[in-house]
């Protein structure tokens, strides 16, 4: 049943998604992303299908699943203390910049009704990307780990991320790679503009094979990933589902394939 559910919610979503393979990304974004026209970047004159923040932060954690992947494939120990703490760094400086970008928006789109509001500064979208990299880090190391745990047969208990070298050597290429879309050369923001679409679906897929795993009570059950075609095949449907679902109410709300309205 697994592959004909995968088929039919494929199917809905190519039938539901705006034409070209543009669109296809865009109903991806569109499902996780308020995809404002003026928080995003743009390639020849296209807006890209999510956000500064969205992409700085699927983009960071297709980067981060990567690195992880090549480097210490099937690690599922709890990385040390001095890795939380700067993870959970980049997630408060995500948390405030968020924050402050949001009252920003809302006194721009009301007006005088909320001048009350405090702003620390003026919103931008290098802080935006920045932020979000740092926070699609500690995304794809948190899913990664927990991954590993629920899925492999033999996994390796050992801390995550635990050598240091590792740690600044994910950091300087997450740094790099924000640096690289951030100078929006058309050779970077195109697969920029794929590769965060395919980020959402890939944390969305690792998350959901889990659940499918642990909803069947195959835990730690699989050698290679050939053998969890099916756990990985249903987390991709259900993805997908999630979605098109998602896709369907919020055009139904909003009338657009656009970006999220605004209130005058």
């Amino acid at each position: 049943m697994v592959p004909l559910a995968a088929i039919t919610i494929a199917l809905a979503f190519f039938s539901i998604a705006p034409e070209g393979l543009w669109g296809k990304l865009d109903a991806v974004g569109y499902a996780v992303c308020h995809q404002l026209d003026e928080r995003s970047f743009h390639v020849n004159g296209q807006r890209l299908p999510l956000c500064a923040r969205c992409s700085g932060m699927y983009l960071g954690a297709v980067l981060g699943v990567a690195f992880l992947t090549l480097t210490q494939p099937r690690r599922g120990g709890m990385p040390p203390k001095a890795v939380l703490a700067v993870l959970a760094a980049f997630g408060l400086a995500f948390a405030v910049d968020g924050g402050n970008s949001y009252l920003y928006l809302m006194k721009q789109t009301w007006g005088t009704r909320l001048e009350f509001l405090p702003n620390l500064y003026i919103p931008n979208n290098t802080l935006r990307m920045l932020t979000g990299t740092g926070v699609g880090l500690g995304l794809a190391t948190a899913v990664f780990l927990s991954f590993n745990q629920t899925i492999w047969r033999e996994w390796d208990n050992r801390p995550i991320l635990g050598e240091t070298r590792h740690f600044l050597s994910l950091l300087v290429l997450g740094l790099g790679m924000a640096l690289l879309v951030l100078t929006e050369w058309e050779a970077v923001l195109y697969p920029a503009a794929f590769l965060s679409a395919a980020g959402v679906l890939l944390l969305l897929t690792m998350v959901y094979s889990m659940l499918w795993t642990i909803l069947m009570r195959q835990e730690n059950s699989y050698e290679t990933l050939a053998a969890a075609w099916l756990a990985i095949l249903a987390g991709l449907t259900i993805a997908l589902l999630q979605i098109v679902l998602i896709d369907l109410f919020r055009l139904a709300l909003t009338g657009t394939w656009g970006g999220f309205p605004l209130p005058k």
